[in-house]
């Protein structure tokens, strides 16, 4: 017979396989100075030649790839004879994300595209983007 009711468990059965496929970004912290903006992301684990930064105008799109490093099995013709720790080797658990993502901050001003900085330290990303240096006071003769 079928039930309508379910057990309060159910719910974080379902929560938890929502959170296993659910994609997940590097947290990132974005800070407003008089000069410039500047962003922050947490990337551990990630080449610096996989990370991408672009620039429009306003914004600033991020993207990166995690690579996944699997143990190849051992080679057995450089004359081993097997049975090293390597051997029959697997992965017990994996909770690590791997493939690539992007992640994209629109600004409230305009970036100069050619000032940005960006440097990959100890895991994380910090990108400098000056702001754009605009006259926003025009005088206009009115003629009559």
């Amino acid at each position: 017979m079928l039930t309508l009711r379910h057990s309060p468990f159910d719910l974080f059965d379902r929560l938890e396989q929502q959170l296993q496929t659910a994609e997940r970004v590097p947290a990132a912290e974005v800070i407003d100075t008089a000069q410039a903006y500047e962003i922050t992301l947490e990337l551990p684990g990630v080449d610096k030649d996989s990370i991408d930064v672009k620039a429009t105008d306003r914004s600033l799109i991020i993207s990166a790839e995690r690579r996944c490093h699997q143990e190849t099995p051992s080679d057995t013709s450089n004359g081993s004879t097997g049975g090293g720790e390597s051997a029959g080797r697997g992965t017990l658990l994996s909770e690590v994300r791997y493939g690539t993502w992007s992640r994209s901050f629109r600004f409230p001003g305009g970036i100069q595209r050619e000032g940005l900085e960006a440097q990959y330290r100890d895991g994380l990303l910090t990108v400098k983007a000056p702001k754009a240096q605009t006259m926003t006071t025009v005088s206009v003769k009115v003629e009559g």
